[in-house]
């Protein structure tokens, strides 16, 4: 089976598609912002033109870039910048307070494995932000009318309905420390998987117990409704290793993997 999305062993990649089952346009659209990459891929309806198509996409990198500039902890001028410099309060904004909330119920869900307030230099929501933006940016998608779509980041994506050849979307996630390895085949028509680890990088996520780097290699990956919740989810999975999957499945539909050396555990 030939995959429409790889994740692992590299950037997070579509494969090209002449053109869509349904009749529509197919397009793929790349941006970067200060902190991610992200791939659009959509899969427009027949009636749409190319000139809608071309406008649902400048609308949706708007959105993500509208998010970096907000909430990007290095951009200084960011909200989450001025919040680290105790420049305004968690509640100043309500956007703000709206993501402080989303973390700190994170927290509470991942008994204290994730952990935004824990990061080095103070604040630190990137582990849920990028899966938020990706959501918002794929709401912009749906108000356009395109219900056949991929957004996705790294080890991140978002999928709903088909893709361009007309049945689900298939994901491969590679193994993220054996190359040769066979990845696994995924199938989504509606979701988000969300992971830690699988692109083979180590020290990036903080164990917010010891306020030290996980070090262990290891990779964590969720599936769930929501890429920002499944992000976080995975964060925090990567982070606690095999305690985490205590969690799993959620009432939501969440549900966690975590790879360790060569072995696999579920929930």
């Amino acid at each position: 089976m030939r995959p429409d999305l790889r994740l692992g062993g590299g950037p997070a990649s579509t494969l090209a598609h002449p053109a869509a089952a349904n009749g529509g346009l197919v397009a793929h659209h790349t941006v970067q912002t200060s902190t991610a990459g992200f791939t659009l891929t959509l899969v427009s309806p027949e009636w749409m033109s190319r000139r809608t198509l071309a406008a649902t996409i400048a609308d949706a990198v708007a959105e993500l870039r509208a998010v970096d500039f907000a909430y990007s902890p290095i951009r200084e001028s960011s909200l989450v910048a001025r919040l680290r410099r105790g420049e305004v309060a968690p509640d100043a904004y309500a956007p703000l307070a709206d993501l402080v909330a989303r973390c700190d119920a994170m927290r509470a869900a991942t008994d204290g494995w994730f952990d935004a307030w824990s990061a080095p230099g103070g604040f630190d929501p990137s582990a849920l932000v990028k899966g938020w933006a990706m959501e918002r940016a794929a709401a912009r998608v749906r108000a356009a009318g395109i219900t056949d779509y991929a957004v996705a980041s790294g080890g991140d994506l978002t999928v709903r309905g088909n893709a361009p050849h007309g049945g689900p979307w298939r994901i491969a996630v590679h193994h993220p420390y054996e190359a040769r390895r066979k990845p696994v085949l995924l199938e989504l028509t509606a979701g988000a998987i969300g992971t830690s680890g699988v692109t083979g990088r180590r020290g990036h996520v903080v164990d917010p117990h010891r306020a030290s780097a996980v070090e262990e290699l290891r990779a964590a990956t969720v599936m769930g409704p929501d890429l920002a919740v499944a992000d976080a989810y995975a964060t925090a999975l990567y982070a606690a290793g095999e305690a985490g999957l205590a969690w799993f499945p959620t009432p939501e539909g969440y549900t966690g993997t975590i790879l360790l050396g060569a072995l696999a555990s579920h929930r």
